[in-house]
């Protein structure tokens, strides 16, 4: 099957979770095509989580649907659609007590990577970020920044074609930041979609070439960044996002 994708469609996607008295997300529409570099923006709470783990499988909807469109017409779906989905969450995904290298031979045994691919992806991807002098010590011993890094090379270790990083520069320091920015740069500029969820608004508008605002659970704008921001006649995303969610 061709995984090459195009495009991204979501159709009227809802989600209310069992206790909760009103939808986390409200009939959500909108498309991401292959190659972008969109920003779920919001203010905690909006919604931006549950979207990203609906689009990733981890949940599903309440009403709507989500279509992985290939560049053939076909659909991705099942075990296809997981060969190209990478997911960075917010929270550390690994093991503290392991070191980076036996994270990434533990995360890239559950792809069917072989040993050589494994091994040969890891140096590459640790060497990339910065951090493959501490290769082989323990992640219990790494600062905050380190551990993002190591979070973002799991959920590329299957050299993805969609990436989900979900507030992926919390907590890190402004160094640690700014080579994580430039490292999703280069791997978008190579083919890589990724999908960024954050509240830091002017790091999303230097970085995203398409945004999705959210506030309460309902799309509030969905385009291109600066066209958005020249639309609105505003200076700025976070201007942007202040008249948006104040008239609602």
């Amino acid at each position: 099957m061709n995984l090459d994708l195009s495009h991204i469609e979501l159709n009227s996607i809802s989600k209310r979770y069992k206790t909760a008295l009103i939808d986390s997300l409200s009939n959500v529409s909108f498309q991401i095509k292959s190659g972008d570099k969109v920003g779920f923006l919001g203010p905690n709470g909006a919604g931006k989580t549950t979207l990203i783990s609906i689009l990733c499988g981890l949940i599903e909807p309440t009403t709507g649907t989500v279509g992985y469109h290939a560049k053939d017409g076909a659909q991705i779906t099942g075990v296809d659609l997981k060969k190209i989905l990478g997911f960075v969450p917010q929270d550390h995904a690994f093991y503290h007590e392991l070191t980076p290298m036996q994270n990434l031979a533990y995360f890239g045994s559950l792809y069917n990577l072989s040993r050589q691919e494994i091994k040969t992806r890891s140096h590459s991807l640790l060497s990339v970020l910065g951090i493959l002098d501490v290769a082989n010590q323990k992640i219990n011993t790494f600062s905050g920044g380190m551990k993002r890094k190591v979070n973002l090379a799991i959920g590329l270790i299957h050299r993805p074609k969609i990436l989900f990083l979900d507030e992926p520069t919390v907590g890190v320091d402004v160094q640690s930041k700014l080579s994580i920015i430039k490292f999703l740069n280069e791997i978008n500029s190579k083919g890589t979609t990724i999908i960024y969820s954050s509240h830091h608004l002017s790091e999303a508008e230097d970085f995203c070439s398409q945004i999705v605002m959210i506030d309460k659970g309902s799309l509030m704008a969905h385009g291109a960044t600066s066209e958005l921001i020249e639309l609105h006649k505003v200076k700025n995303l976070q201007t942007l996002f202040i008249k948006l969610t104040e008239s609602k």
